[in-house]
């Protein structure tokens, strides 16, 4: 659909999360055009699956956590690289809504967000992530 309204200001927003509760195939992500992909927003659940739309919404406006810390670990993976064998060169956001890191320091919700930003960019893309001022995520040797 937004291809074919061929607007240059309209693209598509990925979730992983609903993406892998819904069980929706990533091989569908092989014909989406790269351009047309304006975000993807990463997030990881603790269970297998979601039975019910219920524990799918429950699940997304609750129980969400960092991308590498669920159960869910290698479909990101394959996610993200199916993403960037197809071109996608964009965003990823993490959008893990969760009452426990509501309750947390936030120093200790800083740093699980910095540690899935590492396994993301230098282990999954193996990238090195760029931050303002050249300053890198992780020290080089």
């Amino acid at each position: 659909m937004v291809c074919r309204a061929d607007c240059p200001n309209l693209g598509i927003g990925i979730d992983s999360y609903h993406i892998l509760a819904a069980k929706t195939p990533l091989d569908e992500i092989d014909y989406l055009d790269p351009s047309k992909i304006f975000l993807v927003q990463l997030a990881d659940f603790m269970w297998q699956e979601t039975r019910t739309f219920e524990e799918r919404m429950t699940t997304a406006r609750t129980f969400r956590v960092f991308p590498g810390e669920g159960v869910h670990s290698e479909q990101l993976v394959d996610l993200v690289l199916r993403l960037d064998k197809l071109g996608y060169r964009g965003d990823y956001s993490f959008e893990v809504f969760n009452d426990d890191y509501v309750n947390m320091p936030l120093p200790m919700v800083a740093a699980r967000a910095r540690k899935s930003a590492l396994w993301l960019s230098e282990d999954v893309l193996r990238r090195s992530t760029p931050l303002p001022n050249d300053m890198r995520l992780k020290q080089r040797s």
